[in-house]
């Protein structure tokens, strides 16, 4: 448990009591794309204080969040408990509501393999969802992304971490997109692919167009209605 108590007989105290301290949900976003070891979660999270890290992990374990065990040809790693993977949907939620206020990247920010690929569970859209099978780059991070019969797949190519996803499939993807913090504005629905191409956002380096348009409509965080202040219901 974290070191303050709110002193509150409630779950959503509890909760924040639990995965509310700064740098623990994203410890948990990380490691809900898969096990880690600690120097991969250090990796992930260039910002975090070593010390902070070995404290949140043990809170999280305290908390039956998170456990470590053996994993093959990795040693030990950090893994979440099945309670700890409960908060998949909460955290998806919390990523589409926050991709609203996202705007412009500040200087020194970073993607990593974890960030962009629970980005692209977070914007991913089963009902709309077109069989794909693309390569996507964004700075320094290289993703295989596939789509078939509703469900996503993800597998991490680059930097090299601990298997996720499975390895890459041997047969070549149908397209390449190498892209900037731009492609936010193509998930969000601001510009269509077409207007993300002439303005530079993104570009498909092999492959056909086309399966764009199929990007877009798989991956979407559609604008959250505005309320207008001070109007009554």
């Amino acid at each position: 448990m974290a070191a303050r108590s709110y002193g509150q007989y409630c779950g959503v105290t509890t909760a924040v009591e639990l995965v509310g301290e700064r740098w623990a949900l994203l410890i948990v976003r990380d490691l809900l794309v898969g096990p880690r070891r600690y120097t991969d979660l250090k990796r992930g999270l260039p910002r975090i204080p070593t010390n902070i890290l070995s404290t949140r992990l043990k809170e999280l374990q305290a908390g039956g969040v998170v456990r470590r065990v053996p994993l093959a040809s990795c040693g030990l790693v950090y893994e979440l408990t099945e309670y700890g993977r409960a908060l998949e949907p909460i955290l998806l939620a919390i990523g589409r509501w926050g991709f609203q206020a996202m705007g412009e990247p500040a200087a020194g920010d970073v993607v990593t393999p974890d960030s962009l690929t629970m980005a692209l569970r977070t914007s991913f859209q089963t009902a709309t969802a077109q069989d794909l099978d693309l390569e996507l780059h964004v700075g320094d991070v290289a993703l295989r992304v596939q789509v078939a019969g509703g469900e996503l797949q993800v597998v991490q190519l680059t930097p090299a971490a601990p298997p996720v996803g499975g390895p890459a499939p041997e047969a070549e993807p149908q397209a390449v997109i190498v892209a900037g913090p731009g492609i936010r504005r193509l998930i969000a629905g601001e510009v269509t692919p077409a207007e993300a191409i002439e303005q530079d956002l993104l570009a498909v380096v092999r492959g056909e167009q086309q399966l764009l348009e199929r990007f877009a409509r798989t991956f979407h965080i559609p604008p959250t209605p505005s309320t207008s202040t001070g109007s009554t219901p």
